[in-house]
């Protein structure tokens, strides 16, 4: 309550400042060394009346401009993944958690002062042109990204469908500097693709299940569910989870997305903030049905982040599976999303996760048990020539020629497999 109290008081002053031009507390803000709310609330009160009494373009001055560029640049100067979002702004993301929006299909977040690429979205105009994980946007339709705020970025790379967006690329990899004209579409994303048995040609004489992750979206437990009931029905004997290029979503979908491979009431993620409320352990529901422990092998890579580092390291810390492919990309921090009277929301970040182990993800990443490389080559032939109508001998024939990571995950879950039959105990004949 005294909080609340607070708040609305500093807004009632800072109208009265606007309104009157009343000076407050300039004294003990002048000095610099005042934190209290009061006197720095009065400094940014005065900043605005000047600006909005003398700047020379009077169209940039209303109040609502200039209040929502000083909470644009405040969100911003905290670190990259909290910002201020307008009502416009927040609608997407509530859209996005929905799993449709407008756009070229290309998350992307700022690592290293650069707006960089963590996932092209599997059948996007993104992921068709061959944009891959970890290539910097140096422009937007030649406008530079250097100093670009990111949700800026987000809404240059979002817009009408059928509108084309150019985006300059370097790739780290190569060096390689490359212009891709892309055309905004329809996003639909489905969560849970590619449930199938192996071929026998990849599996040998095990029946081995593949499911890939997009996201973490509403429906994505649900779905992930329905197809391990599947795949349970034709005698699954083990499976890959494949959370490549997985940018993550919802923190309580991937906790229920653990659910389904560990027992109830599992420990899977901590966040430690600055304050108690902040301190929170996340566990498996205590409802979710039971599944038999089949082997697990889950594949990584530089675009998993966030929920799918949550799922890769439970599983990994809980020696629950084994993680082949690449380290993660790191953005293991917790943000809240406060919506403000006037429909738009403050996105601000509270804490960080921790792994069951206690590890921090954020800017570690989760480091796989095997480590297989991609080349840039494979990676973009993989990822774009991709597709749910592809024939399974051509996809065979993909993934024997270009995805080695998928192939070691197959030749580690054969062998956990090999070891389990040699070594079942015999049973002591009976004597008589």
């Amino acid at each position: 309550m005294k909080r609340r109290l607070l708040v609305s008081t500093f807004a009632c002053l800072v109208f009265v400042n606007l309104l009157l031009g009343v000076r407050f507390y300039t004294a003990h803000a002048a000095g610099g060394d005042d934190d209290s709310g009061y006197a720095q609330i009065s400094v940014f009160a005065k900043a605005v009346q000047l600006l909005r009494q003398d700047y020379v373009d009077g169209n940039k001055t209303s109040y609502h401009d200039l209040i929502y560029a000083a909470m644009k640049g405040m969100l911003a100067s905290l670190d990259p993944h909290s910002q201020f979002m307008e009502p416009n702004d927040f609608k997407d993301m509530q859209d996005d958690t929905r799993s449709r929006f407008n756009g070229l299909g290309v998350e992307v977040a700022v690592k290293g002062g650069l707006l960089t690429v963590i996932t092209p979205m599997e059948d996007t105009p993104a992921a068709k042109a061959g944009i891959l994980s970890g290539d910097q946007i140096l422009r937007i339709n030649g406008n530079s990204t250097e100093k670009m705020e990111l949700q800026d970025a987000v809404n240059f790379l979002r817009g009408t469908p059928g509108q084309k967006v150019t985006l300059t690329i370097l790739r780290p990899s190569t060096k390689e500097i490359k212009d891709f004209a892309l055309e905004r579409t329809e996003i639909k994303v489905q969560s849970v693709k590619g449930t199938k048995l192996l071929d026998a040609e990849l599996s040998g004489q095990f029946k081995i299940g593949y499911i890939r992750l997009i996201q973490f979206n509403e429906p994505t437990a649900e779905e992930l569910s329905k197809a391990l009931d599947e795949l349970q029905k034709r005698g699954m004997q083990a499976l890959v989870l494949d959370l490549r290029n997985n940018p993550g979503g919802l923190l309580n979908v991937a906790v229920d997305v653990c659910a389904q491979f560990l027992p109830p009431n599992t420990k899977v993620v901590s966040t430690q903030g600055r304050v108690a409320s902040q301190q929170h352990d996340y566990a498996t529901s205590g409802a979710t049905k039971e599944r038999p422990r089949f082997p697990l092998a889950v594949l990584v890579n530089e675009g998993s982040a966030s929920g799918s580092e949550i799922v890769a390291g439970a599983l990994k810390d809980l020696k629950r599976g084994i993680l082949v492919g690449e380290t993660t990309f790191g953005k293991g921090s917790v943000q809240n999303v406060v919506q403000l009277p006037d429909g738009s929301a403050l996105r601000f970040t509270t804490a960080k996760y921790y792994t069951p182990g206690k590890q921090v993800i954020h800017a570690n990443g989760v480091a796989p048990n095997i480590r297989v490389p991609m080349s840039s080559e494979q990676e973009r032939a993989l990822f774009s020539l991709r597709s749910a109508d592809m024939k399974p001998e051509d996809e065979k024939n993909l993934i024997k020629a270009k995805d080695p990571q998928l192939l070691r995950a197959i030749d580690a879950l054969k062998g956990v497999m090999v070891y389990a039959q040699e070594n079942v105990p015999k049973a002591e004949p009976v004597k008589k």
